[in-house]
């Protein structure tokens, strides 16, 4: 293992446990080898303030591989093909439940910000056409300011302090669970109510974030609740969908459920079946993406349906997502082979602005790990953020004396004239002065000499900070509108700069086609999604036309990006340190075997065993393990047990909870019969071992664990690379992987934290400590 980089742990606590990486256990209570900890003293900085350099212990796995214990397999066997087929049916009926249900949560987002924005502006707009003749325009700012920060500190004080697990847009947190990764409290409902709540506020709050993003949060959280159907929130069970209460069906959903809030958020439910591909869902079949398509298609009908109803036009379903991002006439917007080019060098220059923005986002995230950990603080930088941009944009539009005259065809919903002449109005208010969606939409489609250049310049560096600041307040938002916003700016300011240079009266560089390709590839590359968002993209334009610039922009941002630095979701998922699994093993890793990555020695449990040792290994606090090989002994003398199955620790609490004991050893079994409706119904929350009360004659009882083992779990011998570990892991969704050697015996246990402590840095391979922070 010489050329594994090992990286410090913070702070100067490393000081006190002697030398770096000496009495950190892996997960199955092991010490790191010897010599690697030789090698890490050596040559380390005192403390590297960077916390993705851990991988933390806090984070458990989830179950998507079924246990097929007998009770499992004996349920299956009794069902009939009608009982599979009412099964299928079931899956489908909620796919539709949960693409209604986020429809409506996304119609309402809508309406309310829709409602509250208005109010606000007009009260504003008001305000400054009182005091421009009379003076005192400094009262309106502080009216801005105030109604801004007013409405942002309502909603970050309900996340910093109710529920901080809704801060930001959800997509990591999403992508982590769908990768096999148990965030707590992610798809509660208090969680669902918190997220809607918070992105309201942030919106009308004027802050540089936009509704969409946190959409596909709550849509997950809404296919976790209709599927199971009932609630631990609001400790109410329907009693149906009883046989979906497991990881690996409830995964299934809350792909749909990503799904559903990507169509509603833009209208494209085919992009959202493929976002769900390629940024959540990391086990995928057929009948799957048909029955994710069926959500996304009912989640876009419903969010359509209503808000036709809401703007008098029932029926009419021309309003596909929350995101218009109106039509893009092919007549007046066609491309040429020569433009090509052009499109490849914006895209790599979205590449670039967008690594920028994840490197100062990164730093930022860091400081805020380290210092504005505590709510009150978090509640402050909020409302300090917004009080900031209410400010800047004020001062922007004050200060700009770029004025157009009011064109009947594009009508703006809030023109300001300020110090403008009688019949025009202020073009940076356009941009500032306005929710985010309808700024995008307006360098879309306003025509060419709408916005003058430094306009457009000054917009788009001020934005791209305020955006980079917004971006992990304790508030609900998503990034796509302001990377879109400020994308669409410079791309318009990129039509306007090649207009100048052709000849008069040519429009073969119209501003509007140029911010399309702008949008794409600020938010590329900063996201650096790529099939999911040309579609998403296409679908939102409603022309086809422009897929191959869009692709080509995307692909090229994304390549351009990923030299300098990670996508933004990437980031934020490793600064928590999430063990996260990613598609490929590192590419250096083959001289790697199962020998050096797994856990020993691991605890392993008998056939039948006392009650008191179960108690003891569960309640054992420094390895908290969550399953257990099982053995038995197959001689008289004294040969080392043979493993017969796997045990998790959740099936084990039940089993003393329900006191399923053999009365006395050598006696008839005499137990209560349990059935797997008994697992369901302790699902998700299994009670702690401490609340299991279990008595001093009851811990000399044993316990026959052959019904409820997995007798059949994933085997690998530990001459195997880390490569085959690592596809058989990731691709089979396990939690467990028991390391055998060739008579059969335990002799390690590999998890995902002992695979994901392995990945590619600057310096080759590089092995990440494991900490429970």
């Amino acid at each position: 293992m010489s050329n594994i980089t090992k990286k410090v742990s913070w702070s100067s606590r490393g000081d006190e446990l002697g030398p770096v990486g000496e009495g950190t256990p892996l997960l199955n209570g092991s010490e790191q080898p010897r010599h690697s900890r030789q090698e890490s003293a050596r040559g380390q900085p005192k403390e590297i303030p960077h916390n993705e350099k851990l991988l933390s212990l806090k984070y458990e796995s989830l179950d998507y591989d079924n246990s097929e214990n007998q009770l499992f397999l004996e349920e299956e066997r009794r069902m009939s093909f009608t009982g599979f087929r009412c099964l299928e049916i079931s899956r489908w009926l909620i796919c539709g439940l949960i693409g209604l249900l986020t429809g409506l949560i996304a119609c309402f987002i809508d309406i309310v910000v829709e409602k509250l924005a208005g109010y606000k502006y007009e009260a504003i707009k008001q305000n400054i056409e009182r005091f421009t003749e009379v003076g005192g325009l400094s009262i309106s700012l502080i009216l801005w300011a105030v109604l801004n920060f007013s409405f942002v500190m309502v909603g970050s004080i309900l996340v910093a302090f109710f529920e901080p697990v809704a801060a930001g847009s959800g997509i990591p947190q999403i992508k982590c669970y769908l990768n096999g990764v148990k965030i707590p409290r992610v798809v509660r409902l208090k969680t669902l109510v918190i997220k809607v709540c918070g992105v309201i506020c942030s919106v009308v709050g004027g802050l540089a974030v936009g509704k969409e993003g946190p959409m596909i949060h709550s849509g997950a959280v809404v296919a976790a609740g209709v599927s199971q159907g009932r609630s631990t929130t609001l400790k109410k069970d329907l009693m149906i969908f009883e046989y979906f209460r497991r990881d690996t069906e409830k995964r299934d959903f809350v792909s749909a459920g990503a799904a559903a809030g990507v169509s509603a958020a833009f209208g494209a439910p085919v992009g959202g079946v493929l976002f769900s591909l390629e940024e959540g869902a990391s086990f995928w079949n057929q009948m799957l993406t048909w029955r994710i398509f069926f959500a996304s298609m009912i989640s876009t009908f419903t969010l359509n349906f209503f808000l036709s109803i809401y703007h008098n036009n029932t029926g009419d379903l021309s309003n596909p997502g929350l995101i218009n991002f109106g039509r893009f006439e092919s007549e007046n917007l066609n491309y040429n082979l020569y433009e090509i080019p052009l499109f490849i060098a914006m895209g790599a220059i979205g590449g670039a602005l967008g690594a920028l923005f994840n490197f100062l986002n990164y730093w930022l995230t860091i400081f805020r790990i380290r210092y504005v950990h505590r709510p009150c603080l978090q509640v402050m930088e909020a409302m300090l953020v917004a009080a900031v941009t209410a400010t800047v944009s004020f001062t922007m539009i004050y200060f700009s004396n770029d004025c157009q005259p009011l064109d009947s065809e594009h009508a703006e919903e809030y023109p300001l004239q300020l110090f403008c002449a009688d019949g025009e109005y202020n073009s940076m208010a356009t941009a500032f002065f306005n929710t985010p969606e309808r700024s995008v939409r307006s360098l879309f489609h306003n025509q060419p000499g709408t916005y003058n250049p430094l306009t457009l310049g000054l917009f788009t560096i001020t934005y791209f900070f305020l955006a980079c600041w917004t971006y992990g307040l304790a508030v609900s938002a998503g990034v796509f509108i302001p990377s879109l916003l400020i994308g669409a700016a410079w791309g318009r300011l990129c039509g306007i700069w090649l207009a100048s240079l052709a000849s008069a009266g040519s429009i073969w560089a119209d501003p509007g086609k140029y911010a399309l390709i702008g949008a794409a590839a600020q938010l590329g590359g900063i996201v650096r999604m790529t099939l999911s968002l040309t579609v998403i993209l296409v679908e939102a334009t409603g022309n086809v036309t422009y897929g191959l610039p869009i692709m080509l922009v995307l692909l090229t941002a994304k390549i351009v990006g990923d030299y300098f630095q990670e996508g933004l979701y990437d980031i934020h998922i490793k600064l928590q340190s999430v063990p996260f699994l990613h598609w490929e093993a590192p590419a250096t890793s083959h001289w790697l075997t199962t020998r050096e990555v797994m856990s020993s020695p691991v605890t392993c449990l008998n056939r039948i065993e006392k009650v008191g040792t179960i108690v003891d290994v569960l309640s054992n606090t420094s390895t908290n393990h969550n399953g257990f090989p099982v053995v038995v002994q197959v001689s008289e003398n004294d040969e080392p047990a043979k493993l017969c199955g796997l045990i998790l620790r959740s099936q084990l609490i039940v089993l003393l909870k329900h006191k399923v004991f053999v009365e006395l050893a050598g006696s008839r079994l005499t137990r209560r019969k349990l059935q797997l409706k008994d697992f369901r119904d302790a699902y998700p929350r299994f009670p702690p071992i401490q609340s299991i009360h279990v008595s001093q004659d009851e811990r000399e009882c044993l316990m026959d664990l052959t019904e409820f083992m997995n007798p059949t779990p994933y085997t690998v011998t530990q001459e195997t690379s880390l490569p085959r570990v690592f596809k058989l892991f990731r691709a089979l969704g396990l939690r467990h992987l028991v390391v055998i050697d060739d008579t059969n015996r335990v002799v390690g246990l590999v998890t995902r934290k002992d695979l994901a402590r392995y990945h590619l840095g600057k310096h080759g391979l590089e092995e990440l400590h494991l900490a429970q922070t």
